[in-house]
């Protein structure tokens, strides 16, 4: 559905709203302080259609805006740019991180934005825009700069709260009665899992705004967007870095969290192995003897001695004790 749609001139919004995607189009196109910017949240085909026609959006465009599930990237076309954005939310509770995703079309006097998901508000990001007229003034530009200014310092926040909750993990991992745990693996795991949708969000993003920042090897131009722009877009990359950075730390971690617990794990299970070897041990002895004389034989040592049962006795218990003393100092029990 369309959102909000207004018309904005020298960086403040008019009052008066369009009437029609045409009229304010060609409105906004005869003076060069005006842009028109509509905003859409999970838009059906037939809402998108009107204004792909009015706006000549390129076909492959509106085709990965209406579908979705797309990897963040640029696409350059010869009426517009089209960017995709991933914003993601961390709920620390769940260990979940869900990821979103906003389409940016950007033309000459249009902006278009279609969201899906409930991960960002772009309302949010049209309320500060327009708190502040001199960046509005920058047109389309100062939009798209917003919008992923805005997704990627929300990255940064959800890099803060996964580097807490994995402090949470290792000392559940380190700890000396929780470490063994049978849910300490599936909860690593699954924060593993949590980090690569995450990386998924971040990674993809770094060349377009490489590219919007113009700070390649080529430093090519992109057409629709201003060339005052650059330090806005270098100062998102900039972030986006870190961000980049903080994620691969976190990966590595959770891989070296997860080593340890196994190895934690295989040490727990050598000493449960020693310690039910060495009671099988003290167990065996006297069901040895005992199994001994137990047989039914006529001649028989010490069968006729008054003190044969006793002493046996005593002679398992010395053993037992022998075996216990010595399972003891090699730490075994």
């Amino acid at each position: 559905m369309i959102v909000d749609c207004a018309i904005y001139r020298d960086g403040r919004r008019s009052e008066e709203p369009p009437r029609d995607f045409s009229d304010a189009l060609d409105l906004c196109r005869l003076r060069d302080d005006a842009f028109v910017w509509i905003g859409l949240h999970e838009p059906t085909e037939d809402e998108f259609g009107k204004v792909t026609e009015e706006f000549g959006l390129h076909p492959l465009a509106v085709e990965d805006a209406l579908k979705a599930h797309q990897r963040p990237k640029m696409e350059v076309y010869d009426d517009s740019l089209f960017v995709v954005l991933k914003p993601v939310a961390y709920e620390p509770k769940s260990d979940v991180v869900t990821a979103g995703e906003v389409m940016v079309f950007i033309g000459d006097s249009f902006v278009v934005t279609v969201r899906h998901g409930e991960e960002t508000t772009l309302g949010a990001v049209r309320e500060r825009l327009e708190g502040d007229p001199d960046m509005l003034r920058h047109g389309p530009t100062a939009v798209l700069y917003a919008v992923a200014d805005s997704v990627v310092d929300h990255y940064l926040e959800v890099a803060e709260e996964l580097s807490i909750d994995l402090e949470e993990v290792e000392a559940e991992v380190f700890s000396p009665t929780a470490g063994g745990s049978r849910n300490t693996a599936s909860r690593i795991y699954a924060f593993k899992r949590q980090v690569l949708e995450f990386r998924r969000a971040t990674g993809p993003l770094a060349n377009p705004l490489v590219r919007l920042a113009q700070t390649g090897p080529t430093g090519t131009r992109v057409p629709f967007v201003r060339d005052d722009a650059q330090p806005f877009f270098r100062d998102v990359s900039d972030h986006l870095t870190r961000v980049n950075e903080s994620v691969e730390g976190l990966d590595r971690l959770v891989s070296d969290v997860l080593s340890a617990h196994l190895a934690q794990t295989g040490v727990q299970q050598n000493d449960d192995m020693r310690k039910i070897s060495a009671w099988a041990a003290m167990a065996a002895l006297p069901t040895l003897l005992a199994g001994i004389y137990g047989m039914n034989f006529e001649h028989m040592p010490e069968l006729t001695w008054v003190w044969s049962y006793p002493a046996l006795l005593a002679i398992m218990a010395a053993l037992e004790l022998l075996l216990y003393r010595t399972f003891k100092h090699r730490g075994w029990l």
